[in-house]
């Protein structure tokens, strides 16, 4: 055989023998519980798969190897609310350092580069979170506190420049990272159970542009490909909302709302027809909107008797946490109508409501004047209307 060909063969089996199809993770984990287990699951577009799994012994070391063949989504997890979302790429070593009851946020993660940006971001989001409940506590410090509707006015302010300053985080974040599969993960991220700090209709650009790089790169992923899905239908969705008018804009005579009492009476909008109306959406698991509950008490203390009345429709997920919210929070005076089908509701469907709390104004007619006002700036419109 000639001699420079037999060097070029053992140069292409010396390569193809350092090619690394495998990841290596090992760990430690600070006060483990002695013969529980940590298992490690693939995370797929609509499950986790499980693929292996270890006990854990008295010194909290653990050790997991598997063969991949590109960059994927993997789970190390204790129970579904103590795990460790993972991107892992082919030859990888990762090494992990975390209490035992607290995968979610390590002490440290080194030899994954996509996991430490993920664990990055995660220190971000937790620290916005801690923030968001802070307000919630000086909230219920105040609960009785006469001037009320204003310190609500205040937390909502701070809230929206918290919720403000993680979009656009998240949005550099995308920008800085578009190429990875880090930024798949960032698009879904929430700050409270179905508060997504990116919102699809509104920041739809960012889900486009993560999907036209991943689309190129990973073709044939599970979750790239669902996601390509997902941006399909929202820019099906704005094409349509370009060529027709919103229902629920202002000027516009409002959608009626055909929905049970807790009384299991049937009440239209409509029949509300010669009071100034505040259609108001909300839900007894919605925080936000408890705070906004004692201004419009107070609205409707004042203006009932001029004409004023509150349309109220639930959110809700069960009949007894409606009527229980509207026991506590002192709501029983105005209407309230439910079909207790949460996001699912028709009426939030008809009114595109896509958080709450929401709300419009309507005049006598019934056409919308004024939408999401809230605590001081319901009070000045009122006023202004009953002058």
């Amino acid at each position: 055989m000639n001699k420079k060909l037999l060097l070029f063969l053992l140069a292409i089996i010396s390569i193809a023998s350092c090619k690394n199809n495998s990841v290596h993770i090992t760990g430690t984990l600070v006060n483990p519980v002695k013969g529980n287990y940590i298992y490690l699951d693939e995370l797929l577009s609509s499950e986790m798969k499980s693929v292996d799994s270890v006990k854990i012994p008295e010194d909290g070391t653990f050790s997991f190897k598997r063969e991949i063949k590109s960059p994927a989504f993997y789970v190390l997890k204790i129970d579904d609310r103590n795990f460790l979302t993972m991107l892992l790429t082919p030859g990888e070593k990762l090494k992990l350092n975390s209490n035992y009851d607290s995968l979610n946020y390590p002490v440290s993660v080194t030899g994954s580069e996509g996991t430490e940006l993920m664990t990055e971001y995660n220190r971000k989001l937790r620290n916005t979170i801690g923030k968001l409940t802070s307000l919630s506590n000086i909230y219920r410090q105040n609960v009785n506190n006469p001037n009320l509707p204003l310190v609500i006015q205040s937390l909502d302010s701070i809230a929206q420049t918290y919720l403000d300053d993680i979009n656009s985080y998240t949005k550099s974040y995308i920008d800085n990272n578009s190429t990875s599969l880090v930024s798949l993960i960032a698009l879904y991220q929430q700050v409270a159970p179905n508060v997504y700090v990116l919102n699809p209709s509104k920041d739809y650009k960012y889900y486009l542009k993560v999907d036209s790089t991943l689309t190129i790169l990973y073709p044939d992923y599970e979750p790239v490909k669902t996601l390509h899905e997902q941006v399909r239908e929202l820019l099906s969705e704005a094409e349509t909302q370009e060529v027709k008018t919103n229902p629920a804009g202002e000027g516009a005579e409002a959608p009626d709302i055909v929905l049970p009492s807790p009384q299991g009476d049937t009440i239209k909008l409509s029949s509300t027809r010669g009071s100034v109306v505040l259609l108001d959406f909300w839900a007894s698991w919605c925080s936000p909107c408890r705070q906004e509950n004692p201004n419009l008490v107070q609205a409707y203390n004042t203006y009932h008797r001029k004409g004023f009345q509150i349309y109220q429709v639930s959110l809700d997920k069960t009949k007894e946490a409606w009527m229980k919210g509207i026991e506590d929070d002192q709501l029983g005076k105005w209407i309230h109508v439910s079909d207790i089908k949460y996001w699912n509701s028709q009426a939030a469907k008809l009114y595109k409501i896509e958080s709450i709390p929401s709300n419009f104004l309507l005049d006598r007619q019934g056409r919308i004047i004024a939408t999401n006002l809230r605590g001081e700036a319901l009070q000045t419109k009122l006023a202004e209307l009953f002058k």
